[in-house]
């Protein structure tokens, strides 16, 4: 078989990507495919990505830059309308939603080039659109084509988990991926699920003028974060008129249209025994990976108990010339572990490499406001651990202060040696100041570096450096350092 040529990178059809050998076929184009061709094109491999509908993937077209971008516009209603304790009223704040979402769609579009076909063929990399399935350990096919390789990648992502309850078929029911295409503010929007995208669009929605019911069937919003974290989050949803509903779920829908035509309206029955009616419904209750069309079997690659792609720490498969990234592995689902892990995947594809991925430090936002940023140890596991928190409330933060946001906190968790193994961060740009605790965690840093690294005043970050400082400060109180300190000031002062 030929070996293709990098320089002459271009988007191929089945039959041109068929009958030669790749080095690496990526099969997905989202986050993962992306940078685990990326990185293997630039190790000099000629690599073929498969895609099967749009390239950039979920994270460009329908996950962090569309929500990011409503997200923008959201709180700028909101500064508008909220702004009276710093001096500024405004008299009244008209929402466009029809321009709201001609900027999220703009967004994308400006986003758009840099993962399109075009421009990783310039990038050195060969591009197919198509889907993809296995029909061996060593080939797949698409559109009836065979095409070989020495190694592959699974990208294939993820896709919503949608609602299973009586009535859903008749109703319209929005995703993640299906709620951009909204052209109308819904006067009332019923969101199912408290986690992070659930929380994220119903506080954006309530700030551009809808009424927003979200129903969340456990006893708080953001389960996966601090507690406390949590219910500042709680808090502010409520305060801007979000109507949380906490243990409670959908039990069924009614809805004036059918099964063979969905309404988008209706009313949904609660397991509490009440009703609420909307207009729009969303789930946001999460995603699952779902691989059956990949003909996995046939290529040796087995799943793990909850139907993930099983991979060891190098990111292989059973197969050991294919190994998996991004959402369709059972590791964190963010954009940038996806990311991070395709290259370490590609990395050893086309090295022979064992690289291990990191799992352990890996941060996380969620786009709330205020913001949550989280990273290593949680402050509720410290205590088991031998660890303790340091802690700042942003009451008593300068620039909190200033900005009238003053109830967020930053949590910062310490080992006995005084490394810091965590951080908890709510408040604006929270997930801008955990970069530097990230890097603290995966460096082992002890507090005292921190202390007596210069920050810059006054911003948010210079809550958790008052905490370190605080914490540096308590170190010299007592043992061997506090003797020490006080023997040399001793004999300064019989110098003088």
């Amino acid at each position: 078989m030929s070996t293709p040529s990098r320089r002459s990178a271009r988007a191929l059809t089945a039959r041109e990507a068929g009958g030669r050998t790749w080095d690496l076929v990526v099969i997905g184009a989202g986050s993962a495919g992306l940078v685990g061709a990326r990185t293997a094109a630039a190790l000099g491999a000629h690599v073929l990505l498969i895609e099967a509908h749009r390239f950039g993937g979920e994270c460009l077209h329908t996950g962090c830059v569309p929500s990011k971008a409503l997200i923008a516009s959201a709180a700028a209603a909101h500064a508008a309308r909220s702004s009276a304790g710093l001096g500024v009223t405004a008299s009244e704040v008209h929402v466009d939603f029809p321009a709201v979402m001609q900027h999220v769609h703009a967004a994308i579009h400006d986003i758009e080039p840099v993962d399109s076909p075009e421009t990783l063929n310039r990038d050195g990399i060969h591009t197919l659109t198509g889907r993809a399935r296995f029909d061996g350990p060593r080939s797949v096919v698409v559109d009836g084509e065979r095409i070989a390789f020495r190694d592959a990648l699974i990208a294939a992502g993820s896709s919503p988990v949608r609602t299973s309850v009586e009535g859903e078929a008749s109703i319209d029911v929005l995703t993640n991926e299906t709620f951009w295409d909204l052209d109308a503010l819904p006067a009332r929007l019923l969101v199912q699920g408290g986690g992070a995208i659930g929380c994220e669009i119903a506080q954006a929605m309530v700030r551009l003028g809808s009424q927003v019911t979200l129903i969340h069937r456990g006893d708080r919003v953001l389960p996966k974060e601090d507690a406390a974290a949590s219910a500042v989050v709680l808090a502010a949803l409520r305060a801007e008129g979000v109507d949380v509903r906490l243990g409670t779920t959908v039990r069924s829908f009614d809805s004036a249209g059918s099964d063979d035509a969905p309404s988008p309206s209706g009313t949904a029955r609660l397991s509490d025994g009440t009703q609420v009616v909307f207009d729009r419904a969303l789930a946001a209750l999460g995603r699952r990976v779902e691989v059956s069309d990949l003909g996995l079997p046939a290529a040796g690659v087995t799943l793990d108990r909850r139907g993930a792609v099983d991979v060891d720490a190098s990111l292989r498969t059973s197969n050991p010339r294919i190994r998996a990234a991004g959402d369709v592995t059972p590791l964190p689902r963010f954009t940038h572990t996806a990311g991070m892990y395709g290259s370490v995947a590609a990395t050893n594809a086309v090295l022979g490499l064992s690289r291990k991925i990191d799992a352990d430090v890996v941060p996380r936002v969620t786009f709330t406001s205020p913001e949550v940023g989280a990273v290593g140890v949680s402050p509720a596991d410290a205590s088991a651990r031998g660890m303790h928190v340091i802690t700042q409330q942003h009451s008593h933060l300068d620039r909190a202060i200033a900005d009238g946001h003053t109830d967020g906190f930053t949590n910062i968790v310490v080992d006995r040696r005084g490394r810091v193994t965590g951080a908890v961060i709510v408040g604006p740009r929270a997930g801008e100041s955990l970069a530097e605790y990230t890097v603290a965690v995966k460096t082992r840093m002890n507090v005292r570096t921190l202390a007596t690294t210069m920050h810059a005043y006054p911003t948010y970050s210079d809550a958790g450096w008052n905490a370190v400082v605080k914490e540096a400060q308590r170190g010299l109180r007592g043992g061997a350092i506090a003797f020490a300190i006080g023997l040399l000031a001793r004999l300064h002062r019989r110098r003088s």
